[in-house]
């Protein structure tokens, strides 16, 4: 008995048997945390995915969403694990869920903090306009988003002669929107008809810009040109800004308020001098 213990004391005591021995534990440790590992990497979990593409500001609503399981690896952080944190947001403003996608954290906001991006996209100390357009004045839905365009004018004087100019330039649209102020390029699944171009000007200018709207018996019209772009319209006279600065001006009165409001625009008589806020 004596022997065996000498034996085994002197087998565990040699350092060559330590070192197997080591070697054999550190082994069998990394194959357990790779097994571990790997097991929780592929271990499915269950996530809610869009049934169908859902639009820019759209509620989503439970037939919207349904189940599937994946491997945990494939989910990250910001992916959405419960429906209840789904259901009853909207997707945000320029965002597409397409079929079949995980639903992201930063994809999906409350009701009320739905933005119009057109209008923050307004810098301070401007205003924002809508300039009435067509599918033809837009050369047929063309002008996006982002676009730089020339704003022409065209009106008729006292001789019956058709003017046009360059009343702005090198304006950038904000939004391209239909009749019902929906943005046009917003839903990929439907063809809207663009009705309006938004943009942003000076104080100044948007009165300037109010006033042309009162003048259609004047024959005044605006309408977009791709900056640097040939103008499509022909007239009898072409003429620089201040000719049609002055021309709306002597055809237009502004009451001044204390709301500084340019609501009050009204038609006048050709004069040598306009009212003015």
């Amino acid at each position: 008995m004596n022997n065996i213990l000498v034996s085994l004391k002197r087998f565990i005591t040699n350092k060559n048997t330590v070192t197997v021995i080591g070697v054999i534990v550190i082994l069998a440790l990394l194959y357990w945390g790779y097994n571990s590992t790997i097991e929780t990497q592929v271990r499915p979990v269950r996530i809610p995915i869009a049934n169908e593409t859902i639009q820019p500001r759209t509620l989503i609503t439970d037939d919207l969403v349904s189940y599937i399981e994946v491997p945990s690896v494939s989910v990250s952080e910001n992916v959405i694990r419960n429906s209840a944190a789904i259901v009853g947001k909207y997707t945000d403003v320029n965002t597409v869920v397409p079929s079949g996608s995980m639903f992201y954290s930063d994809v999906l906001i409350d009701e009320e903090d739905l933005p119009d991006s057109a209008f923050t996209a307004v810098k301070d100390g401007e205003r924002p306009y809508n300039l009435s357009v067509t599918v033809a004045s837009t050369y047929g839905n063309s002008i996006f988003p982002g676009n730089k365009i020339d704003v022409y004018m065209k009106a008729t004087d006292e001789n019956g002669l058709v003017m046009i100019g360059r009343l702005l330039a090198k304006v950038e649209v904000l939004a391209v929107k239909d009749s019902t102020g929906n943005n046009v390029f917003e839903d990929t699944s439907t063809t809207r008809t663009p009705s309006t171009l938004l943009f942003g000007v000076p104080e100044d200018v948007f009165i300037l810009l109010k006033k042309t709207e009162y003048l259609t018996n004047q024959g005044v019209e605006l309408f977009p040109v791709p900056y640097g772009g040939t103008v499509p319209v022909e007239g009898d006279l072409t003429v620089d800004r201040e000719e049609l600065v002055n021309f709306i001006e002597s055809h237009t009165v502004t009451f001044s308020d204390s709301n500084d409001d340019p609501s009050d625009i009204v038609p006048g008589e050709p004069t040598d001098q306009t009212e003015v806020e």
